[in-house]
């Protein structure tokens, strides 16, 4: 989650912190008194593991300084996210004192945090797409970093977008903030944004690099309107796909046949997971957007 209640930073700036070196920038990890469950070393071991899987995704590391707060929770699990900009890279982060390696292996928060980073601020009634990229993005760098499986990601993704699909008086992405749209249904435009760009492009661009490019004009730290930065996207990727699909999803209700992506993915549900038909029309795409970049 981006901003909130309570900034970090004079805690922050009184706490000793270690650095750590990522491609791209530099992390000072900072610890709240209290125990926050694992030992020290192995927090940050965590934290330079998602590190690494936006640094692999985004191609380097978004901010070139950022500072981190563990704060110590009751109880198990990460939780508790925030991160902020206004005085620099500030990231936020709750750890529950029972929180064991597995809930470390397996956590998605710092890198949905971390995502938000490499995207310059916007306008309020464009949340739904500051979440949705950390919504869609976080599981496919994880995957990408090997952090996570194929068949994880199109699981997740699977279960959480149909909570993002326009329900009766949808206004568009611009005008429904409630839950569903602003974090699945930014998602939903995410992915459909990277399935129109890779069919255009013969799966040679997809999102990914569109992404990049944005972060090449400016990173949570810059705040600017939404249209320029998709006109960004878009030149990078060499197909008008964000431009066209914002037109069409902000200010109507713009649903999705998901059961015929599905399909044409070659994502079949399997209980709580998927399992993958090879010879889907687009099963190369979808194996494009999980696998590790080549540069």
């Amino acid at each position: 989650m981006l901003f909130g209640q309570r900034t970090p930073y004079a805690e922050l700036d009184r706490l000793p912190a270690t650095q750590l070196a990522i491609p791209g920038g530099e992390i000072a990890v900072a610890f709240a008194p209290g125990s926050p469950g694992p030992d020290r070393s192995r927090i940050l071991q965590w934290v330079e593991s998602a590190a690494r899987a936006i640094a692999t995704y985004y191609g380097r590391f978004p901010a070139s300084a950022t500072r981190l707060l563990i704060v110590p929770r009751p109880g198990r699990g990460v939780s508790g996210g925030r991160t902020w900009a206004h005085r620099g890279a500030a990231i936020h982060i709750r750890i529950g004192e029972l929180t064991t390696e597995h809930d470390l292996e397996n956590d998605w928060v710092l890198v949905h945090e971390m995502t938000h980073l490499a995207f310059p601020s916007l306008p309020a009634q464009h949340n739904w797409l500051e979440e949705g990229l950390a919504t869609y993005v976080e599981p496919i760098a994880r995957a990408q970093a090997g952090l996570l499986t194929a068949e994880a990601v199109w699981a997740g993704l699977v279960d959480g977008l149909p909570k993002g699909l326009p329900s009766s008086g949808d206004r568009g992405l611009d005008h429904t903030p409630t839950w569903g749209r602003t974090y699945w249904g930014g998602a939903l435009f995410c992915l459909l944004a990277d399935l129109e760009i890779r069919r255009h492009t013969g799966n040679r661009r997809g999102l990914q690099h569109a992404l990049r490019a944005i972060l090449d004009a400016g990173n949570t730290e810059t705040s600017t309107a939404l249209t320029p930065l998709l006109v960004i996207g878009d030149r990078a990727v060499g197909v008008p796909v964000l431009t066209e699909l914002y037109e069409r999803m902000k200010d109507r209700p713009a649903p999705a046949d998901l059961e015929a992506i599905w399909r044409r993915l070659g994502v079949q549900p399997d209980g709580r997971t998927v399992r993958f038909i090879e010879d889907a029309p687009d099963a190369a795409i979808r194996s494009a957007i999980t696998a590790p970049p080549q540069g």
